[in-house]
């Protein structure tokens, strides 16, 4: 055997050191930046504890009472489970202007079912439940068959979904006391508890539920995966195998039986079934979702951003109104709000490139 061919020795005079590569980090601002691409959820938290902290100084006990606190939770229950279903929508780069009317007319066929055609209330609950679904469904028929722009098909849904509601209820609203005395399931989401001293609402807890639930779904599934990697780009997640239409259809058919969920809630939180109620839900759900860390352009963000997003406009509002000051003053902070969030986005997904 010639030297050359002595693999043996060779291997012996070789360096046993393991390969590293230098660090390239720029600091303790540059572990900030890291930080925050990997956890996004991260920025709205900060905001929401900072938020917390300035107006609990400013309002002592009256803000940090149990009641207060949880009466966020009440407050923002209907944005925030309307804000999980824009969320998911979002994650796919694209977004859902339905999401409100769809919850609106979904409450109202569970009234009307009920009280226009003597459905029992679990039958009208579960099709006002089928109709959200559907609806949803077909706004993802036409985005990933017909391959129209998100914003398009879901601007002409919400105004055929809100022309259909007013026609179809004759702008009708069933009141309180006979939804409570003939049909008291439809304001189940509504039934208050007290856990010491604090006030919850069956809403609050299908709120809760239902976070915890999609952030589990997106984190360790198959299909959450395939949701990002469809927002994050949508042909190379077809060149992996992934079902880009069936991953879109299933997102926007569970967007909508999400939001027909809320219009359960929304009957609980006013009492009645009104075709007026939830006008400002669209805008609300993706104010929530643009503050909570979400990327508009897909692919980037957490349920549990939402989430902080929509606490951290129930604590602006709130605690404004405690201060007594005018409601405009919560419109202006809001709006400041999701300008820097969009600007932080920006600045985060430099870390990517």
């Amino acid at each position: 055997m010639s030297q050359s061919d002595d693999f043996e020795t060779a291997t012996k005079s070789a360096k046993s050191e393991v390969a590293s590569f230098d660090d390239h980090s720029k600091g303790l601002v540059g572990r900030f930046h890291h930080a925050l691409h990997t956890t996004p959820a991260l920025v709205p938290l900060i905001v929401l504890v900072a938020a917390i902290v300035i107006f609990g100084l400013l309002l002592g006990s009256k803000f940090f009472s149990p009641f207060a606190l949880t009466l966020i939770l009440q407050q923002v229950q209907i944005v925030g489970i309307v804000a999980a279903a824009q969320s998911l929508v979002i994650l796919t780069a694209g977004i859902d202007l339905s999401v409100g009317a769809i919850a609106v007319i979904s409450s109202v066929i569970m009234g009307q079912f009920t009280f226009r055609y003597g459905l029992p209330p679990t039958i009208a609950v579960a099709c006002g439940l089928a109709v959200g679904t559907a609806i949803g469904a077909l706004n993802g028929w036409l985005i990933a068959r017909m391959k129209l722009p998100p914003f398009i098909v879901t601007l002409g849904m919400w105004q055929i979904v809100l022309a259909a509601n007013f026609l179809y209820s004759a702008n009708e609203t069933i009141r309180s006391q006979d939804i409570a005395e003939n049909a008291p399931l439809l304001q189940l989401m509504g039934a208050k508890f007290n856990v010491g001293g604090a006030v919850f609402t069956v809403g609050v807890v299908f709120m809760l539920l239902l976070v915890l639930v999609l952030a589990y779904v997106l984190r360790h599934t198959a299909w959450g995966r395939h949701v990002y990697a469809v927002g994050d780009d949508a042909e190379a997640a077809e060149l992996s195998g992934v079902n880009v239409k069936k991953v879109l259809i299933s997102v926007y058919a569970l967007a909508g039986l999400i939001c027909a969920f809320a219009g359960w809630a929304l009957i609980g939180r006013i009492g009645s079934v009104s075709p007026t109620s939830g006008q400002l839900l669209n805008i609300e759900s993706i104010t929530a979702v643009v503050i909570g860390g979400i990327s508009l352009f897909g692919g980037r963000g957490s349920i549990m951003g939402t989430f902080f997003g929509a606490l951290i406009v129930g604590v602006f509002t709130l605690g404004l109104r405690l201060l007594g000051a005018d409601a405009q003053w919560t419109f202006l902070l809001i709006g400041a709000l999701i300008i820097a969030a969009v600007a932080v986005d920006q600045w985060i997904r430099k870390v990517a490139a």
